[in-house]
C-alpha cells in the first residue's frame, strides 16, 4: 500500500510555490534525471509530496556546491548499498527459516 506522499498529483506551479524553485529549475532537475514526474493525459507534469521533499534536498545540495552529476552519483551509491543490505537481510532470514528459492 502506497502512502499519500507517493501519489503524483501536484502540478509544477504548486511545486514551485512550495519549494521556492522556479519552474525552469524543476524542469532542469528532471532533464538531469534527478526527479521523475509523471505526465497526465494532457502532458501536464505531476509530482508527489516525496518529489517536493526531494527537490528541496537537491536545491540544498546545489546551494552547498554539489553538481547534478555528483548528486546523481551519490544517490546511486546509496541505493546500491540499500539493495545490498536488503539482499543480505533476506538471505539471513531465509537461512534462519531454512527457506530455499
Amino acid at each position: 500500500m502506497s502512502s499519500y506522499k507517493d501519489n503524483k498529483v501536484i502540478t509544477i506551479g504548486v511545486v514551485s510555490e512550495l519549494t521556492g524553485l522556479s519552474e525552469r529549475q524543476i524542469r532542469y532537475y528532471e532533464e538531469r534525471k534527478l526527479i521523475f514526474p509523471v505526465r497526465s493525459n494532457g502532458r501536464t507534469r505531476k509530482y508527489s509530496f516525496n518529489d517536493v521533499e526531494r527537490l528541496v534536498d537537491i536545491a540544498n545540495k546545489i546551494e552547498d556546491g554539489m553538481g547534478t552529476f555528483e548528486i546523481r552519483k551519490t544517490e546511486k551509491k546509496v541505493k546500491t548499498k540499500e539493495e545490498d543490505r536488503n539482499r543480505m537481510l533476506r538471505g539471513q532470514i531465509n537461512a534462519a527459516f531454512k527457506i530455499r528459492k
